[in-house]
This record gives structure tokens, sequence and C-alpha cells, in this order.
């Protein structure tokens, strides 16, 4: 088989490990193609890459195909997200000011009670807080609006400025934002520099959010579909492979490499175990499923999760999603994972839709091979989210 190269572009962050992984541990070459991985300087550099054709493939944001689907933020090039990459892997945090007023008004920062943290912040401030965040459509957005409309923060509490993953912590340092929200290994980066403390990991707000997605142009996945196929069946091997524990000092070693995300092992280390270091006083926190690449059908492209991220979107930009949600959400292409994953043993869910925020334990569910449990889902405020009455 004559090995085809394949462009693909990924923003430096722990949760690019299964792209990373399908080139350096062979997997992408037993399909018989070479994964040309592209650092990008920052988000929107990643979507235009592939939206105009300078990469076949990208590591991207998961509400991004689906804002470009409602025709938001001005690239209309139809992206299908064929698989999800990562599972949470976020962290919110806030810088050294507010942190020594949270601490000085007894704040413990157990990293996992979001109404309690919310309440804190918001008997602490003066005004809004200024979070930074990577890109105005993200999953770190959408945590942030729904943590704060929900809790003692209000929907007006905060205000949203974008920087690059790499420059949170200087932006902190320089004051130009209160606080983050932002994907490893980014947030440890800020703690070790000094440069402020981790509040909450982004899983207490959702507790199974899609953060990355593998992204491909829909006319690419059209005309090239024993590509994809091969593309899909490598990350999601990788995916699996990043999944054992026994993987994480190898894969950590891979990641820290200058030519991917240029950090610590033990910096990465942090999010594939869970176990975090919160603050500057050495405070540890072990969070279970803060970053996950495979279990419970974690690379599944619920479309009910795209109805949800349309909804959020929809509401946030005052845009009427009555009757088009089941259009946008053909951008998570659980058609094509079935698809081209079936043939690679993955257990793959009956349906296409659940109800979010409904699974509080883990829960057999009907699947291709009888084994599938679905990992908890839950909303932090108790609600779920039945995609079946926003149609």
């Amino acid at each position: 088989m004559k090995t085809v190269r394949l462009p693909v572009a990924f923003m430096p962050l722990v949760d690019a490990a299964p792209l990373i992984i399908a080139q350096e541990m062979g997997f992408a070459e037993a399909e018989g193609i070479s994964l040309d991985l592209i650092a990008a300087p920052s988000w929107s550099s990643v979507r235009d890459m592939l939206a105009f054709g300078r990469v076949d493939a990208a590591h991207l944001l998961s509400p991004v195909p689906v804002a470009m689907a409602m025709g938001l933020g001005g690239v209309s090039t139809p992206i299908s997200a064929v698989s999800v990459l990562s599972v949470n892997g976020n962290v919110i945090g806030v810088g050294c000011a507010v942190e020594d007023r949270l601490r000085a008004s007894g704040h413990a920062f157990d990293f996992s009670d979001p109404v309690r943290a919310a309440e804190a912040l918001a008997e602490v401030r003066s005004g809004p807080l200024t979070f930074g965040v990577p890109f105005p459509f993200s999953m770190h957005v959408e945590l942030l609006r729904y943590w704060c409309a929900g809790t003692a923060l209000g929907a007006g509490g905060i205000e949203i400025r974008t920087v690059p993953p790499p420059l949170m912590a200087d932006a902190l340092v320089a004051g130009d934002i209160d606080a983050f929200c932002v994907g490893e290994p980014w947030g440890s980066v800020a703690v070790d520099q000094g440069a402020g403390a981790l509040l909450l990991p982004g899983r207490a707000i959702w507790g199974f959010a899609p953060e990355k997605v593998l992204a491909v142009r829909t006319d690419w996945a059209e005309t090239e579909p024993d590509l994809l196929g091969r593309l899909m069946r490598a990350v999601w091997q990788a995916g699996r492979w990043l999944s054992k524990p026994e993987s994480r000092i190898t894969a950590g070693e891979i990641l820290s490499r200058k030519a991917y995300l240029d950090v610590a092992p033990e910096l990465i280390d942090r999010a594939l175990s869970g176990h975090l270091t919160v603050s500057g006083r050495g405070e540890q926190r072990c969070v279970e499923t803060f970053l996950e690449f495979h279990r419970g059908a974690a690379t599944f492209p619920w479309r009910s999760q795209a109805k949800w991220i349309a909804r959020r979107l929809g509401m946030a930009h005052g845009l009427e999603t009555a009757g088009a949600l089941e259009e946008v959400a053909r951008v998570f292409r659980a058609d094509l994972h079935r698809r081209h994953l079936a043939v690679a043993g993955s257990d793959l869910p009956g349906a296409s839709e659940k109800v979010e925020g409904a699974i509080r334990h883990a829960t057999p569910v009907a699947s291709a091979r009888g084994g599938l449990s679905l990992l908890p889902d839950g909303f932090f405020d108790g609600c779920i989210f039945d995609p079946s009455e926003h149609v």
C-alpha cells in the first residue's frame, strides 16, 4: 500500500494527542497514511487552514463546525465533525489577585463544587470578571455562560476576551484578564508560573462535554472516503491506546516534544492522569474522567450534542433555531462515524442522539457489539437536554 501524506492542523494542547499519537506510534502508518501535523498559532488559523484547503483535516473546537453551519464567524465552507477527539479536559482558573480575595473569604479551592465557587467569586468581585477563552465559538465559552447563568455570578457576571491558549498565563500576569477557561496544559502552566490558581475542572459544569473534534471539509469527505476512513481508524486506535494507564509515560514524552506542546512531560501527565496541582501552594486534586479519549463512546459524534451547542449559540447570538436544529446537527457525522469505524471494532451505540445530562452512573446501552456503557454526563444544575423537544 502506497503511503499517502495528509496535512493536518492542530493547536498545542493535550487533547491533540490522538492525532499526534496516531502518527508517532504507527497507527497512521498501519493505515497507509502519514500525518503531516502542522501547529497553528490560533483557532481561527486552524479553522481557516481547513476551510480554504491548506490542510485536509484538523483538531477543532467542537462548536466551530456548528457555528459555521449557522452562518457565524464569517467562514461558510461546509465542515463535518466525523469523530470526537476528546471529552472534557478544560480548567477554569483565576489570577493571583482574585485568588488572594477568594482565600481571604475562606474559599477552599476544593475543585469540585461549581455553585460554591460561583458564590465565592460573586462575593469578592467588584464588577464583571474578565475571562480569557481561546475562541468565541468554543466549549470554553459555552461552559462559562451556562455556569454563570445558573449561579450567583449571573448571566452578565463576566466579560469574555479571546486569548490563544499558550498566552493565557501571560495575559493573567499582564492584568488583561482576571480569570480563564482553557484546555490543558495551559492552566497548569499558569499555576507553575505563579500566575494564578485552578478553580474548577470543566467537567464540573458538564460531565461529558465534547471538547475537540476531528474535522474535515464536507466535500473532501465525499470525494475521498477511503482516505477519510483510514484517518478515522488511525485516530480511533490512538485514542484507545491513550485510554490505557500504561500508555501515559510514553504519551507524555511524545507530546512534550518541541514540535508539539514543548512543555515538561510532568505537566502533560497531570491532564492524562487527572491528578492536578491547583495552586502554587502545591494543593493536589484528583478528577475522574478529567480528559477522556475513548471510554464511554467518547469518540462518537452525538447529534444531540450538536443540537445543544446550536441552541446555546442561537441564544447567545440572537438566532432563531426553531426548525433549524435538525439540519445544523448533521455536521456531527454519526453516519460517517458508523461507516468507517465499524470495521475497526468500535462498539457503536445503537442511536445517534440521546438525552444529554440524564446519565448519573455508568449505564449499559444498546450497541453494535453489546458491551457499551455510557459514562455520567450530568449538568451541574441537574437539568437535561432532550433533543426531541428542540427540533
